[in-house]
Parts: C-alpha cells; sequence; structure tokens
C-alpha cells in the first residue's frame, strides 16, 4: 500500500511538470529554540525564581527566598539555604541569625545591611532545615550566578561549609579554610562560620571577627 501511494504521488508530480510547474527544494520544519537565557535585571531574576519548580523543594516551601540588599553592593554574603522563619517571610537571614549578621555588618564593617547584598546557595528551605543535597544546590546554581553576575561584588562572604563547598568545589572544612582569601571569577571570596554556628557556639565570634577585620581592611582599597 505505501508502495502505491508514493507511486501515484510520484505520477502526481511528473504530471505537474508538464503543465510547468518547477520543483523546488522543500523547508525542513524546525521548531524554535527554547530561551534559556536568565533575565537580565534582579527585579526579573527574582519574578522567575519565585516561578521554578525544578526539584522537589519547591513542593514543601511557603515562600522563594531570593535575596536582598543593594543591587550594587561591592560585598555579598552567601549562605546555604533559608530557614523556617525566612520561609516564612521571604527574606534572608531573618530571626535570631539574621539579627546577628547584622550586627557583624554594622558593628564590624561599619556599614548598613542595607548596602550589602544577601542571598544563600538555595532560595527554598530545605525540609527540616537539612543541608541542601547536590542535586537541589546545582538545580539552583545558575539563579546564584546571575546574581553575582548582576551585582559584581568584589567580595564575596561564603557563610558556613556549605555556601563555601558549592562556591569553591573544595571540600577543605570550614574550621580549617576560614578567614583566608580566595580569588576567582573577578572576585575575593572569603570563608567564615555561619551565623547559626555562632549562635550555638559563642566563642567562635571571636574568629568571625577576625575574619571580618580583613574584609574591612580590603573595603578601604576599594
Amino acid at each position: 500500500m505505501k508502495n502505491l501511494k508514493n507511486a501515484l504521488l510520484l505520477k502526481q508530480l511528473y504530471q505537474l511538470r508538464q503543465l510547468g510547474y518547477k520543483y523546488t527544494s522543500a523547508t525542513v520544519y524546525k521548531e524554535d529554540e527554547p530561551d534559556l537565557s536568565l533575565p537580565d535585571t534582579l527585579e526579573k531574576l527574582k519574578v522567575q525564581a519565585q516561578q521554578c519548580h525544578l526539584c522537589e523543594l519547591s513542593k514543601s516551601r511557603s515562600s522563594v527566598v531570593f535575596g536582598e540588599g543593594s543591587p550594587q553592593a561591592d560585598i555579598m554574603f552567601i549562605g546555604e539555604a533559608p530557614g523556617v522563619t525566612e520561609d516564612s517571610m521571604g527574606k534572608p537571614f531573618t530571626g535570631r541569625s539574621g539579627e546577628l549578621l547584622t550586627k557583624m555588618i554594622e558593628n564590624v564593617l561599619l556599614i548598613k545591611r542595607e548596602e550589602v547584598y544577601i542571598t544563600n546557595i538555595v532560595k527554598c528551605r530545605p525540609p527540616d532545615n537539612r543541608v541542601p543535597t547536590p542535586t537541589e544546590a546545582h538545580t539552583c546554581y545558575s539563579f546564584l550566578l546571575k546574581q553575582i553576575e548582576l551585582v559584581k561584588p568584589k567580595l564575596i562572604v561564603t557563610l558556613g561549609g556549605t555556601a563555601y563547598h558549592y562556591m569553591t568545589g573544595d571540600e577543605t572544612g570550614i574550621s580549617k579554610i576560614r578567614g583566608t582569601l580566595h580569588q576567582q571569577n573577578g572576585y575575593t571570596l572569603i570563608p567564615t562560620y555561619h551565623p547559626s554556628f555562632l549562635l550555638r557556639n559563642p566563642s567562635a565570634k571571636k574568629e568571625v571577627f577576625e575574619d571580618l577585620k580583613k574584609v574591612k581592611a580590603l573595603m578601604e582599597q576599594f
């Protein structure tokens, strides 16, 4: 049956040519490639993040905690993930850990919290405040890289071992690596302890104070 159809089609083409029609090359249909580029403003990027359902965290979140602060900040703080308070309010580093981070910024760096930019590796709260899985972190990583690209910070302070690991690929423990300077992608990265760790281990505050003194010294070179 298929061969018969092909023969009849060929016969019709020959008849059309005898009538003066010319054969033309067929244009193969190509489906338009999807635009996978991310928006070029923080506002539009935030909207896209709020609509994200690419990983399991989107099923349990109350809100997407995108980030906040100055879009022209010289310093960016990157934590691990939102906690329960951040998830309910939609803002990074609220509650006790947020209060401590604010004191770290304002009392040591002597600038207002609004002058820095604050975000996390993942934008949705992991259940029970567990550490984000590699799949969750890598799925959300494109949003973080775009935030860095748009803000263009000169210094990035990673808060805790998870943030440091995903920003550098280095699995060295935070107690061994904190306070060290890393040059990459046009900015200086300095790892230190997460504020929630300091709430459980107040004696480590003096080490973070030393780390932030290095940040302050670099700020003075801007």
